[in-house]
């Protein structure tokens, strides 16, 4: 089972932090800019994870931090404000230092990398940040001393400037700026530089010229990036061991300059196999190229290309023994000449990695789930397109087979997900993995924080993204939860977007029947301060809105029904909410539905539980004194709907009425003794030992009807319900009963001359 283990106290101390800045590093100057107290100097190790946390919090709520080339999942469900004048806070190293930040998407802009150029920075990472432009390629100079490792993956607008065409303000009203590419940025000066990630950048950078001040580069990342000749990587064949050419259109003379880096470690020229402008094809020969030339090759990745020629042993060969990962034995024939089996393979959308015998201890690919699951953890951080067919590969395995490694694949998920919240494919594939992933069959292997986790992610998920299948699958995902004790944490922010899917103008029939199923979980057994704010949220006029559409296209389905029932809980021994049924028309809607549905039996037991919470209410009781509306109640003191539950309900609703005696009757029909007389002739119908429907968290409501004497039907009905739930029900509703004092009351009634001997009988 996964571990429940708190967190660490950097993590609870940071998080508190980034949550009450003003409250405890800072101080507001001007009521706007937040600046440091005087007293405070924090080491590198504070600073960073200040700053990863903050960045991290604001652009997908907990995501990972970037270890061993992977996306890991940071353990924190932090939100956090966000401040224009929060980077200043590290502009001066004698009180802030920074070393390793990891900043990433539109949160970053140029002023924030300008108001931090002071520190000496060790390890920048900015992925996919792209509002910085070409100002940021100058506050880099500022870091050139110190910097060891860079990426710049995905900004795309780094190598854009704003100019003027026309040269003079005034023309700017005329001519707006258009981008220019900078084309004389090298990185000169950079000579600690190490590691450099360039990946997905612009068409029209010299790549060459940029790269040549570098004097010994050892990890250089190029993915996305169409280059004719790479001879250029040669003045780094003595340093160079890792090369990363994901989606680069090879040719032989690449081959040739990747043959002559003898120092590679890492190779990876793997290739995203449904793009069609990819000319060259993997041959045997070039495997024994590598394999020949390449001797300290560790992770080699070839994922998504075509072998123009066999380079596997022959079947019959290939299949005897058991599996191996000894190069010896490859099926993989180039790879027989392997000094030893590769740390990682990547095989994923090859036919290499069906074989038997690879010699690798790690591989991606699709033959089974732990390829799978490689390849989604090797690919998640950069290429959401390879990605998302990982996941789904994974999905089809969790929805016909058993996952064998499930918290690795909930974690994985989890991360591809938050790395990715706007891409269609990874929120559709991912979140219908998720569905599977949790599921009743592989509950007890889940930790309470690993399931919060899924549903943070989730309700991301429902938040950022409106496509359909999305909706759906997270709905129904949620679905797989206790409601409402494990969607408590997230209580208020799940009820606006269920809420939000219900209020929409065009509606999938699936999407609103599983929202309103969960709707009405979550204010089902929850105490009355959780119904009065999901009240204010428009909770009822939301469900209202539902039942009319409903009516209006004559229709009694699931959602008709949940919505009643939803209201029904919603309003229990809550004032606040009863009063907005009735202000909404409540009672209006109620009428048509009893007149256009009469054989609906749960639709009527719902309605007149709903109704039994308002009648609770004494300052909305005279709404209900109508001729129609006694009428209606007293007319289904007969009904057969349900058990006893329709008929029942009705005799609750005119208890609570006729409890506030006969100058509260203000109507003439019918007559109150004729309705008293009704009230009677039903309680003694019903069966003492019939089964219920119904559930009761409290008996207040029951036990304020006991002690009085101004309606002994009412003291019947109240006795009655409590005689029949502690006899049928002994181990649920005896302990309520005595904690609530219901055993004093019933003594007190029993010496009542006003009560009937019937009811005395019950009560002893």
């Amino acid at each position: 089972m996964a571990s429940d283990s708190p967190e660490s106290l950097m993590t609870l101390c940071t998080d508190f932090c980034l949550r009450n800045l003003e409250g405890t590093l800072c101080y507001l100057l001007d009521n706007e800019t937040l600046r440091l107290h005087p007293d405070i100097f924090l080491p590198s190790e504070i600073c960073d994870k200040l700053v990863n946390e903050y960045v991290w919090g604001l652009a997908f709520e907990e995501l990972g931090a970037q270890g061993n080339g992977y996306v890991e999942l940071v353990k924190t469900d932090s939100i956090f404000e966000p401040h224009e004048s929060f980077f200043t806070l590290f502009s001066d190293p004698r009180s802030t230092r920074l070393a390793r930040i990891h900043l990433r998407e539109q949160i970053v802009q140029d002023q924030d990398l300008e108001a931090i150029r002071k520190q000496d920075l060790v390890e920048l990472y900015l992925t996919n940040c792209e509002k910085l432009t070409a100002k940021s390629l100058q506050t880099l100079v500022s870091f050139s001393h110190t910097l060891i490792s860079l990426s710049l993956f995905g900004c795309c607008n780094i190598f854009y400037e704003e100019e003027n065409p026309g040269g003079c303000e005034d023309d700017c009203l005329v001519n707006p700026t258009r981008q220019v590419l900078v084309k004389d940025f090298t990185f000169e000066g950079f000579s600690r530089l190490r590691f450099l990630n360039l990946g997905r950048l612009i068409e029209g950078v010299n790549v060459e010229t940029l790269l040549r001040p570098l004097a010994s580069l050892a990890a250089l990342d190029l993915s996305g990036i169409q280059l004719s000749d790479v001879g250029f990587l040669t003045q780094w064949k003595d340093t160079l061991v890792s090369l990363v050419l994901y989606n680069m259109d090879l040719s032989e003379e690449h081959i040739q300059v990747i043959a002559q880096l003898r120092k590679l470690r890492h190779l990876d020229i793997s290739r995203d196999h449904l793009s069609s402008y990819y000319k060259f094809k993997l041959t045997r020969r070039v495997l024994n190229l590598f394999v020949e030339n390449l001797g300290n090759l560790s992770s080699l990745d070839i994922s998504g290309h075509t072998m123009l020629e066999n380079c596997t042993i022959p079947s019959m060969e290939e299949k005897m023994g058991q599996t191996s990962i000894e190069p010896a034995k490859s099926s993989i024939a180039p790879f027989r000449g392997l000094k030893r089996p590769l740390q990682f393979l990547g095989l994923f959308e090859t036919s290499l990695c069906r074989l038997t015998h690879i010699p690798a201890y790690k591989v991606s690919g699709d033959k089974n789930e732990e390829q799978v699951l490689n390849a989604i953890e090797a690919y998640t951080e950069h290429r959401p397109e390879i990605t998302s067919r990982a996941i789904n590969l994974l999905f089809d395995i969790a929805r016909i087979e058993r996952c064998s490694q499930l918290l690795r694949a909930l974690q994985l998920v989890i991360t591809a997900l938050k790395c990715h919240k706007d891409d269609k494919n990874i929120q559709v594939t991912g979140s219908a993995a998720l569905f599977y992933l949790t599921n009743s069959e592989y509950r007890m292997e889940q930790s309470v924080k690993l399931r919060r986790q899924v549903i943070q992610v989730v309700l991301n998920g429902m938040e950022s993204y409106q496509e359909v299948t999305v909706q759906r699958n997270c709905c129904l995902t949620l679905c797989n939860f206790s409601i409402p004790e494990e969607l408590e944490f997230q209580y208020r922010r799940v009820n606006e977007l269920l809420l939000n899917i219900l209020n929409q103008s065009r509606q999938d029939e699936s999407i609103q029947r599983i929202a309103v199923h969960l709707c009405n979980a979550l204010v089902c057994q929850v105490d009355n301060d959780h119904k009065e704010a999901v009240g204010k949220m428009g909770f009822v006029m939301t469900m209202l809105k539902l039942i009319q559409k409903k009516l209006a296209d004559k229709t009694c389905d699931q959602v008709m029904e949940f919505s009643w029932s939803a209201l029904w809980n919603i309003t229990d021994e809550t004032p606040d909410n009863c009063e907005m049924f009735l202000n909404y028309s409540g009672m209006k809607l109620f009428l048509e539905c009893l007149k256009e549905f009469p054989e609906k039996q749960e639709l009527h037991r719902n309605m007149l539980g709903l109704l039994g919470n308002v009648a609770e209410v004494k300052e909305l009781r005279p709404q209900l004194m109508t001729s129609q509306f006694i009428s209606v109640f007293s007319n289904l003191l007969e009904s057969k709907a349900d058990g006893i539950e329709v008929s029942y309900n009705a005799c609750g609703v005119l208890s609570h009425i006729m409890f506030d005696g006969p100058e509260a009757w203000g109507i003439c029909e019918p007559h109150r003794e004729e309705v008293v007389k009704r009230m009677w002739a039903a309680i003694q119908s019903w069966d003492i030992n019939s089964r219920r429907n119904i559930n009761y968290r409290s008996f207040e409501p029951i036990l304020r009807l006991l002690p009085q004497g101004i309606s002994p039907v009412s003291q019947h009905w109240a006795t009655w319900a409590l005689y029949n739930l502690v006899s049928v029900y002994p181990d649920k509703y005896c302990p309520l009963l005595i904690k609530e004092g219901g055993i004093p009351l019933l003594k007190d009634m029993i010496k009542m001359a006003s009560a009937r001997q019937e009811t005395k009988e019950m009560a002893r």
